[in-house]
């Protein structure tokens, strides 16, 4: 089968693979489409995402879709259209176990956490559990669908956030995440939804999705003290300090975007005068069956989806997935 592969920082290639054969509990998928997520960047340009490095050929890409092409065990029929979550869970922790996405040992699609890494989905075709899979209503395309795991993710971070009818969110940083993440918001009802940026490309995306206001950092008044929650998406020093102090009292600040691995400048002064409260999230738990209802109610979601290349354009791909200010989410065709 044929398979994008980074071999290592900088070197990504069409290659070709054996092709997978499903075992017992397991089903051959035919993809269709990958998203390239901020992770697959890490991988391509530097070879690493903080401690996790590249030491075997890796197929990147967890945000999937496609169509069933072989169960063995006949429950579902060749061409059934399928999203995947792409989580295998770990080893039971007490006082999480109803969070198994936090277990200890478990490995996610395209990473190479674990030795040997996890292969992602930008292939040919993909075997994986049957309990990873998540078939889709047919009124949902296979290119929307692609969306559904960092939607999953958004939702996640609101769900962290708690009940968020009627609050003001700013979400910070209008790249793929943060734009689902002020659509989520928007889905929750939120009374007041505003997103901000550095760049005005991405800006324009958050008002196609509908937010109520937006602010470009370096034009626009920032304000301070005034949100209930804000989703902070970038994982930036300088965003992180401006999402602390935009939180009012007694706010809601929960940490989206992943810090680099290393202490950080960031002023804490107004989580303790304040009394804010700042919350980690990790990508998600089972939001992924809402986020498939989303997509499927509502279309305007596509349009986080700004690119779409072909197998063959891999390496434009991801250099278009670089730029912020032109680009959404970038999706790769797998052969179809």
């Amino acid at each position: 089968m044929r398979a994008i592969v980074i071999q290592r920082k900088l070197e990504l290639v069409e290659t070709e693979l054996p092709t997978p054969v499903p075992q017992d509990g397991e089903v051959r998928l035919r993809m269709a489409y990958g998203g390239i997520c901020g992770s697959d960047l890490h991988y391509y340009h530097d070879g690493e995402i903080g401690a996790f490095v590249i030491r075997e050929p890796l197929v990147p890409g967890h945000e999937l879709a496609g169509t069933v092409d072989l169960d063995p065990s006949g429950d579902l029929t060749p061409g059934t259209p399928v999203t995947i979550h792409p989580a295998t869970f770990g080893t039971p922790e007490a006082g999480i176990e109803d969070r198994p996405h936090l277990w200890p040992n478990g490995a996610y699609l395209g990473s190479a956490s674990t030795w040997p890494h996890t292969q992602g989905g930008m292939s040919e075709f993909l075997v994986v559990s049957k309990q990873m899979i998540r078939t889709l209503p047919a009124s949902l395309p296979l290119r929307r669908a692609t969306l559904a795991e960092p939607l999953a993710v958004a939702l996640h971070a609101v769900h962290i956030a708690g009940d968020v009818r009627g609050r003001r969110v700013l979400v910070s940083g209008s790249g793929p995440i943060g734009l689902l993440a002020a659509a989520a918001a928007l889905a929750a009802g939120a009374g007041e939804v505003v997103s901000i940026d550095v760049l005005p490309g991405p800006l324009q995306r958050a008002r196609a999705l509908g937010v109520h206001h937006t602010i470009q950092v370096g034009t626009d008044e920032f304000p301070s003290a005034s949100f209930d929650v804000v989703l902070e998406c970038t994982g930036i020093a300088a965003a992180i300090n401006a999402a602390l102090d935009a939180a009012r009292r007694g706010g809601i600040v929960v940490q989206v975007g992943i810090p680099p691995n290393a202490p950080l400048g960031v002023n804490l002064s107004p989580l303790v005068t304040r009394e804010l409260q700042l919350r980690g999230t990790l990508r998600f738990n089972d939001e992924i069956g809402h986020a498939i209802e989303l997509l499927d109610a509502d279309p305007r979601l596509e349009q986080v989806i700004t690119h779409e290349y072909a197998a063959d354009q891999a390496v434009e791909a991801f250099a278009t997935a670089t730029d912020s200010e032109s680009s959404g989410k970038v999706l790769i065709s797998l052969w179809p």
